[in-house]
């Protein structure tokens, strides 16, 4: 509580109090219209029919009417011309110009779903991460951006499935994300074996070949015994 002496006087405290209400009116109301206009743009995009029991992670993937991601991106981020990459109807990438036109701009809320142990029936970081991006974008009228890795294709066919989330919290089209995605996972994979098969080759021919033998490869003997070399580089006069 202030002093007597340093509190203003009352016609100013009930001035300041009114500020305050209506300060407080305004910004639940900018809130109660962002809901709103969530709500509806909501209920323009494609809804599924939840059923009980919950169906396999693949029906639900194949069974909602996706929007094109151009379109999607368009409508809820405002990109522009140019700003997304589009691989087929439903995946794309961003381009870098997005972040310099809106470096300027005052940055958002991070938040981090970080390790934990998935439960017996599957929830885990992926399944935690899009249900609560689900729970800020679809239900509370936030602008929601969702950061996951691409799935490495390796538990896909083993015992553990995909890493797009489960359920009706999952990413879509499924198999797309799991599999192939922008197809960058397969420029990584034939990088690799390269780079493999390149060093194993190294090691075998440095491990079997002398010097000789390489020389006498290089510069084949002509019929008197003779090493040839040729230059296929005119020598500087």
């Amino acid at each position: 509580f202030l002093p007597r002496r340093l509190r203003p006087p009352h016609s100013m405290q009930r001035q300041l109090v009114a500020a305050g209400v209506a300060v407080t009116g305004v910004a639940a109301a900018l809130a109660l219209r962002r809901l709103v206009v969530a709500r509806r743009a909501a209920a323009l995009l494609n809804k599924l029919q939840l059923k009980t029991p919950v169906p396999p992670d693949v029906e639900i993937s194949q069974a909602v009417k996706l929007t094109p991601i151009k379109e999607l991106f368009d409508r809820k981020f405002g990109l522009r011309e140019g700003e997304l990459f589009a691989h087929g109807t439903y995946k794309g990438k961003l381009s870098l110009s997005v972040y310099e036109r809106l470096k300027h701009q005052p940055d958002g809320n991070y938040v981090v779903v970080c390790g934990i142990n998935p439960t017996p029936l599957g929830e885990g970081k992926s399944t935690t991460t899009i249900g609560l991006s689900q729970a800020l974008g679809a239900h509370l009228g936030q602008q929601v951006m969702t950061c996951i890795r691409q799935p490495s294709m390796g538990p896909t066919f083993g015992i553990k499935g995909g890493a797009a989330g489960g359920g009706y919290a999952q990413c879509a089209p499924m198999e797309e994300f799991n599999l192939h995605m922008t197809g960058d996972i397969h420029a990584i994979t034939a990088a690799n074996n390269l780079f493999a098969a390149a060093i194993d080759t190294r090691y075998l021919h440095e491990q079997t070949a002398s010097t000789n033998f390489l020389w006498n490869k290089l510069c084949p003997a002509d019929g008197s015994g003779r090493g040839t070399l040729q230059l296929s580089v005119r020598p500087p006069p």
